[in-house]
């Protein structure tokens, strides 16, 4: 294939993934914006492979693909909604290795029109990204798993640690440029005998101590915004490479993915009333803010409701508000969810569900859940939509969900999630909470919700309660 005709193919797919993007931003729309992605990406990899001045190792490259295909296929197939946060983040340390071991290929590769001070940056910048995706990619997924505490690590002095760090990178990064490329006698780089490998060497292992504390400095209840964040910087690593590779679709590519993880972590941020800095370098979930007193003290005791009242006031409502959560994930409970909304429907109820921008351990993870399960998208309603209706509900349903719900939030000044906005299901006139323990939510906060007086619990399997309740209205 010519270059003008890779360029094109190139535009195209360039196009195809802008188109992606925007289809994805709407429920209604995501399955085409999943196609557009999936054409303009192998629309790219035909390009490239066709393009000989890059590629001519195919008996290498082949083989790699297809064993490549098997194994996303099949973790694709095999993975459940529960554990696609942490398929998530493995993916993104996958994308952080591949830049480190680009870039030392690159670098180790160099030509004699290469090995100057512009590429000598872009190789260091794309290790340097690359590793701080990769540790902190394998963290979050170890954390997600629950392998790691939830619990922020708060080291003493750990912001002066992270610039310490960075400051020997920069510091590291000024040596390797410095010490550039030497050549042979035919003109050729000579990166054996380069000192600039040890600065490489040393710096990627700083960015990947750097990208570890990063992460493991944040706290359970931040993992969907740090889940975006990681994409983010898989997207600027892309970039990177791009710009060492002089690849333009990668360039764009990196580009359109690094720009939209951080604007939707940017709007997650500020769905949790947090700026951005405070996420990354703060550890959500440790500390309390520095103006607050005491946390207070919970009031009441925990009221438990069997299923059978619950289905009476769910008769008796006339307006009913679900709020999924982690929980309704794991019990794999979004399709009686819904058997239970369009029995509710028929009866004549006002049925629809509040969904929080951080529910679950990835964004949008709820409403992937729902639309799993058919869930009509009309009836799916973000936070700041349903806030104004709660004192209007007879009826609201808790299935799973604990920080997200939590009135502690926006009344105890010594909560660490203080400020963060939550869906005030307190103040409709019954709330039931599904739940199957009596312990804290995944920030490791008590939630004074349960001790409300208008708040019932129904300890057990959200699913096998949720059935119980189905096969009751049916009955």
């Amino acid at each position: 294939m010519g270059t003008s005709l890779i360029t094109v193919a190139y535009l195209v797919a360039s196009i195809l993934f802008i188109l992606s993007l925007r289809g994805l931003s709407s429920q209604e729309t995501s399955r085409r914006g999943n196609w557009y992605g999936i054409i303009g990406m192998v629309i790219a990899i035909v390009a490239t492979l066709t393009n000989v001045d890059q590629v001519n190792q195919y008996e290498y490259i082949f083989p790699a693909l297809i064993i490549a295909t098997l194994i996303g296929a099949t973790m694709a197939a095999r993975v459940a909604m529960t554990a696609m946060p942490e398929l998530v983040a493995l993916l993104h340390s996958f994308v952080g290795l591949a830049a480190v071991l680009v870039g030392f290929a690159s670098y180790m590769d160099a030509k004699p029109a290469h090995p100057d001070s512009v590429f000598l940056i872009e190789v260091f910048l794309d290790v340097f990204i690359g590793a701080i995706t990769f540790t902190g990619s394998v963290v979050a997924f170890f954390k997600l798993k629950g392998t790691l505490s939830g619990k922020p690590l708060l080291l003493p002095g750990r912001h002066l640690i992270n610039l310490a760090m960075v400051g020997a990178c920069i510091y590291l990064g000024y040596e390797f440029v410095q010490e550039g490329l030497p050549v042979d006698s035919n003109g050729y780089a000579v990166w054996e005998i380069s000192p600039g490998i040890n600065p490489l060497l040393i710096m990627t292992a700083i960015s990947c101590i750097l990208g570890y504390h990063l992460v493991a400095a944040i706290g359970g209840a931040d993992m969907p915004v740090v889940v975006s964040m990681l994409n983010s910087y898989s997207g600027w690593t892309a970039s990177a490479a791009g710009f060492m590779l002089g690849n333009d679709l990668l360039i764009i590519t990196g580009a359109l993915v690094g720009s939209s993880g951080a604007i939707l972590s940017y709007i997650m941020c500020k769905a949790m009333n947090r700026s951005i800095a405070s996420v990354i370098f703060g550890g959500f979930g440790g500390d309390a803010p520095k103006s607050s007193g005491p946390a207070k003290a919970i009031e009441g005791e925990i009221q438990e409701q069997t299923a059978e009242e619950v289905v009476a006031e769910l008769l008796a409502a006339k307006e009913v508000i679900i709020v999924p959560g982690y929980g309704m994930a794991v019990a794999r409970a979004q399709h009686s969810v819904y058997e239970l909304t369009k029995l509710l429907k028929a009866k004549g109820v006002n049925v629809r569900f509040g969904i929080h921008p951080v529910a679950g351990r990835l964004p949008g993870h709820m409403n992937v859940l729902l639309a799993e399960a058919n869930v009509p998208y009309d009836i799916v309603l973000e936070m700041e939509e349903l806030n104004e209706d709660f004192p209007h509900t007879q009826v609201s349903l808790v299935i799973g969900a604990n920080d997200i719900v939590n009135p502690a939030a926006l009344e105890d000044e010594g909560c660490p999630i203080y400020g963060m906005p939550v869906l005030e299901v307190w103040k409709g006139k019954r709330t039931v909470v599904f739940k199957r323990s009596r312990n804290p939510g995944y920030a490791g906060i008590d939630n004074p919700l349960f001790y409300h007086g208008n708040t019932r619990m129904l300890f057990g399997d959200a699913k096998d309660s949720m059935e119980k309740l189905v096969g009751l209205l049916r009955g």
